[in-house]
């Protein structure tokens, strides 16, 4: 049975299922392998080789929900109300402030990891503005998405996860080297509001904008969250990134205690805790489901020799004096795989190939996990997922119209961060 065919047709299921949305990719990713290693003949051990694969991702699993739990009790705290409020104070009614508050706002909202909790508080607090001055709404959805996939490079924000557990290795060994390019990858995105802002600001002097009455202005404003033990909470978020950026103790050690404090100081009691994190839970009993379904997915791939496999292939195809520069080869695949693909039928589907094949040519696996991550940006324009449905309705926009004026930029991006993780050795090159 060649091994390699198996393999490829197993990401191609694994893929066509999910992007037609025929399966959930929690269920694509127990069955498909499942299915693929009685084919080659693997029945008996595939017990195990689940298992092996859902242990290997239990310690990024445990990070994973505890420091979604984190934000979920810093959200329902209100920790972000006092930001939102100074950002507007500070930004009145100047278009270029305006653009670069909601840039900073989508960053800092975006620390929380879910695309759909940045969507909601940036737009509800930025979107009224917006109407009020007459800006062009499209900017603050295509900087709220470039700056939340930027951050989702972050261990909790799922991409990096993601990586990790495709090629079974620590999050911060990918997340730390990054952290440069990061860092010069928003000042881009500040850079890009600011030349926008100063654009909106130029046409509205010429044309002038659509003057709102304050009803139509705050369609989609929500009612604030009441702020409590601000400076304590701020504190404990500080402290919590530090631990976590400086590997004071294992990861999921230290989002689990700042976890149990930040539940304790904000809702002491039981039954605050249960209201304040009720409707979060959906979202991480997902989270858990597709990172144990990701481990029996890839401990079977790997356990049937199915990835091993498929490297041996793609090397035989790679011309080899091209095999060192693997890393760069990553970041280019990556971009309009991203832009066409869901996070899980690339991160689960692809990079472990490409991981392996970065192997056979002596590029480690942390530097394909990084590589694999360039593409984010494009990623925000996806059709493929939900977030950028949320924000198009939110701003009253199409999605259609959305991706076309987004594209350019993010691609821009996309291309910026290739070039600054190069630069600061997060992507070796030869």
């Amino acid at each position: 049975m060649n091994l390699s065919l198996l393999g490829f047709s197993a990401l191609a299921v694994f893929m066509a299922l999910v992007l037609s949305r025929r399966l959930s990719a929690v269920a694509a990713l127990i069955l498909v392998p499942i299915v693929f290693g009685l084919i080659a003949g693997f029945g008996a051990g595939l017990g195990d080789m689940m298992l092996e694969g859902v242990t290997e991702v239990a310690p990024t699993a445990l990070m994973l929900i505890f420091a979604l739990l984190y934000f979920a009790v810093m959200i329902e705290a209100g920790l972000f109300e006092p930001l939102v409020r100074k950002i507007l104070q500070v930004t009145g009614d100047d278009p270029v402030r305006v653009v670069v508050g909601s840039a900073v706002l989508a960053m800092l909202v975006s620390l929380d990891g879910d695309g759909a909790t940045s969507a909601i508080v940036t737009i509800s607090a930025m979107y009224p503005v917006y109407r009020r001055l007459g800006l062009n709404p499209l900017i603050l959805a295509v900087l709220l998405g470039l700056s939340n996939t930027l951050m989702n490079w972050l261990p909790w924000g799922g991409p990096a996860a993601r990586a990790a557990l495709a090629l079974r290795i620590d999050v911060m060994d990918i997340v730390g080297p990054l952290l440069p390019a990061l860092g010069l990858s928003l000042l881009a995105v500040l850079c890009l509001a600011y030349a926008m802002g100063r654009s909106e600001r130029r046409r509205l002097a010429k044309t002038g904008g659509p003057v709102l009455t304050e009803d139509e202005a705050a369609t989609i404003t929500v009612e604030p969250k009441a702020t409590r033990n601000l400076w304590l909470n701020l504190l404990l978020t500080i402290g919590l990134m530090v631990g976590m950026l400086t590997g004071l103790a294992p990861l999921p050690a230290v989002v689990m205690g700042g976890f149990a404090i930040a539940v304790t100081l904000n809702f002491p009691r039981l039954s605050e805790q249960k209201a304040a994190l009720a409707h979060h839970g959906e979202t991480i009993l997902m989270m858990v489901s597709l990172i144990f379904a990701a481990g029996a997915f890839t401990g079977i791939l790997s356990g049937t020799g199915m990835i091993d496999a498929m490297a041996q292939s793609l090397v035989s195809a790679i011309p080899e004096p091209l095999g060192p520069y693997m890393g760069p080869i990553t970041a280019l695949i990556s971009m309009p795989l991203l832009m066409f693909m869901s996070n899980d039928a690339f991160f689960f589907g692809i990079v472990p190939v490409l991981g392996a094949t970065g192997a056979a040519y002596g590029v480690p696996p942390e530097v394909i996990a990084r590589a694999s991550l360039m593409g984010m940006p494009l990623h925000a324009l996806s059709p493929f997922i939900a977030p950028i449905y949320l924000v198009a309705s939110l701003i009253r926009a199409d999605v259609g119209q959305l991706q076309r004026f987004g594209l350019p930029w993010a691609l821009l991006l996309s291309v910026f961060a290739t070039l600054a993780a190069m630069a600061t050795g997060a992507i070796i090159i030869p």
